[in-house]
């Protein structure tokens, strides 16, 4: 079970499912500069990853390589399905009316929700 990933380390783990092996510093070139993080910042968000155990590096020459060792989509299912037992019960339906209900869904999500309901019929 991987500890939950604050939003900074997100960040980071974004750059690296986009792209891996990365330096600390090619991470640092990656992160949005609104973020405002110094190399120093990028590398205590790769350490913290590190002792989460959802980063694994290597060393290459004087320098490490850090790749994921959580793929983006079992995490983002990890992290949906525990704000859907948290907030919801752990049913789905009431998500999406929440969402309906404060006009959070736009013409194209409700098309997209509609032809997976679709294709989820037998």
């Amino acid at each position: 079970m991987v500890d939950r990933i604050s939003d900074g380390e997100h960040a980071v783990m974004d750059v690296l499912w986009d792209e891996a092996p990365l330096t600390a510093a090619e991470v640092a070139e990656r992160i949005d500069p609104a973020r405002g993080w110094s190399d120093r910042t990028v590398k205590t968000m790769l350490a913290r990853l590190l002792a989460k155990g959802v980063l694994a590096h290597e060393e290459d020459g004087r320098r490490y390589l850090y790749r994921p060792l959580v793929a983006r989509a079992d995490y983002a299912a990890r992290e949906s399905r525990k704000l859907i037992d948290r907030l919801f019960g752990g049913r789905a339906a009431p998500l999406v009316a929440h969402l309906a209900e404060q006009d959070q869904l736009s013409p194209q999500d409700i098309a997209e929700i509609e032809a997976l309901l679709k294709a989820l019929k037998p």
